[in-house]
């Protein structure tokens, strides 16, 4: 028993200097002004206008980024699935591969090619096209997003196809379904907790980045993240900071419960 604890001890040092004091510290000062006397303005600050329209807008933006993961991922994850893979092989290791790779350094790539003077642009003058003028834009975020994020959506739903079993869908084509009948009443419903892992994985993290708005959308677009960012960063006003990231966290949560409540046995998990 002592060993176990022992053991323990490493992690659970790790939850209490990284995880519970940021956590105290961000709904301490999210909950005081800077006289250290209770206040909500901080939370309440989000109605702003300035402050409600980043909010709403990194919602959009990453609602579409979601959408279109969802899109893109689940073909190829039924398509690797089909191909009765593991994930281990050499076909899931190279569709990851890019997930190695430092965050940051991926978007400034983004940024590199769709620059107005990019690799993209460079070779569209030289094929005499019409230059691609979506840096700084909505656009390029949620690029920068769906670039970012596809994994964490296809790994999900990958791992919710490898476990239906095969004799399910067999047994319903015996019984006359077509592919369409198939995939609607067979497929789709057994993968849903798959999807909705995926979901989350991506809503979560889109929804609080600020790095990929910065880097691929300028200073002109301000999303919750960015603002976030700038008033612990730039303005150093942590309370504002806390108070908004507060708000955010509660989208997350939510997010998270949903997520909870469709995956109860957490069969979309990626192992």
């Amino acid at each position: 028993m002592n060993r176990k604890k022992a053991l323990q001890a490493p992690y659970l040092f790790w939850s209490i200097m990284f995880i519970i004091i940021p956590l105290c510290m961000i709904f301490y000062y999210g909950f005081t002004d800077k006289t250290g006397a209770f206040t909500i303005e901080n939370i309440t600050a989000i109605a702003t206008a300035e402050h409600a329209k980043a909010l709403w807008l990194s919602m959009l933006l990453s609602l579409v980024s979601t959408l279109l993961c969802l899109i893109l991922a689940y073909p190829l994850a039924m398509i690797l699935s089909g191909m009765n893979v593991s994930q281990n092989s050499f076909i899931v290791v190279i569709f990851i591969l890019p997930m190695w790779m430092n965050f940051l350094l991926r978007t400034l790539a983004w940024q590199s090619l769709l620059e107005k003077t990019g690799v993209i642009n460079n070779i569209l003058h030289f094929l005499h096209l019409p230059a691609l003028n979506i840096i700084n834009t909505p656009t390029a975020i949620i690029l920068g997003m769906v670039y970012n994020f596809l994994p964490f959506m296809v790994l999900p739903i990958y791992n919710s196809l490898v476990k239906i079993d095969g004799n399910v869908v067999n047994a319903a084509k015996d019984l006359g379904a077509n592919q369409i009948q198939t995939f609607m009443r067979i497929i789709l419903p057994l993968s849903i907790p798959g999807v909705i892992s995926g979901i989350t994985m991506v809503f979560v993290p889109a929804l609080t980045t600020f790095v990929i708005s910065t880097l691929l959308g300028g200073s002109k677009i301000l999303l919750i993240g960015n603002v976030i960012e700038q008033e612990f960063t730039r303005a150093g006003n942590w309370y504002l900071g806390s108070g908004l990231s507060i708000v955010l966290m509660i989208f997350i949560i939510v997010n998270m419960v949903v997520s909870s409540i469709f995956d109860k046995d957490g069969e979309g998990a990626v192992l």
